[in-house]
């Protein structure tokens, strides 16, 4: 699975919040053995929203945490887009959610409020924990929350452990050599693409190094590519040491 985060809010561009969201969803991801694909902080723009929400939708393989703009002021637009890409369509009032915003709001809920409850068609419902106003998901792939921390992490928190619990173990080998990456990159062409590849340069005390790491599902051949790397490195006398 290919994990987005779609993080949308014009006042994390300009300063006047900080993003709180990443690493959350890092930390709960990896509680399960998953891994961030990609994360975007975007402005709250229509058009910007809609390519982001459609480059996500054309991966066969996403599932994505959508933060922010499901409320009521007027640039408030993901529920509106949402709908539009995931269902080509305008958007529907969710009777249960309607139900709910009137009997926390009653007459408050006109004339503003009460639009929170037009939702995507087919949208389930994301149990908001602090005020019941809730999110909603689009095929248990696509979940959207509000931006509070407050009220989104434990809605995600909750759709991990749900959805998402199980990962197939990955196997990693990492080793830190006295070289720079220069020196490997020959070998690094020779990894296959199932094997993911990091490699981070570095300078300790204006010393070149070269912090190297594989990992992938098959074990044997994250152990036969990494040889491949212990292998160059003794052959070119060079020390490293396992990590």
């Amino acid at each position: 699975m290919h994990f987005y985060i779609v993080i949308i809010g014009t006042e994390i561009l300009n300063g006047r919040r900080v993003d709180k969201h990443f690493d959350f969803v890092q930390r709960e991801l990896a509680k399960y053995g998953h891994e961030i694909y990609a994360s975007f902080v975007i402005k709250d723009d229509k058009e910007l929203m809609r390519r982001t929400y459609e480059m996500v939708k054309a991966d066969k393989e996403a599932v994505m945490f959508s933060f922010g703009g499901i409320g009521s002021t007027p640039d408030d637009l993901t529920r509106e887009i949402a709908a539009e890409v995931f269902r080509g369509s305008k958007t529907v009032v969710h009777e249960k959610f309607l139900q709910d915003i009137l009997e926390r709001f009653g007459s408050e809920a006109y004339p503003h409020r009460i639009h929170m409850a037009e939702l995507p068609p087919k949208a389930e419902l994301l149990k908001n924990p602090v005020n019941n106003m809730s999110g909603f998901s689009l095929d248990k792939r696509f979940f959207f929350v509000p931006g509070f921390p407050s009220m989104a992490h434990p809605m995600i928190e909750a759709v991990i452990a749900k959805y998402f619990a199980h990962a197939d173990k990955k196997y990693r080998k990492t080793l830190l050599a006295d070289t720079s990456e220069n020196t490997l990159i020959d070998t690094m062409q020779k990894v296959p693409f199932s094997v993911e590849l990091s490699s981070l340069p570095m300078f300790v005390d204006g010393v070149p190094k070269v912090e190297l790491s594989l990992s992938g599902e098959d074990a044997s051949l994250v152990e036969e590519n990494f040889k491949k790397f212990t292998d160059a490195l003794e052959a070119k006398n060079i020390t490293y040491k396992l990590m």
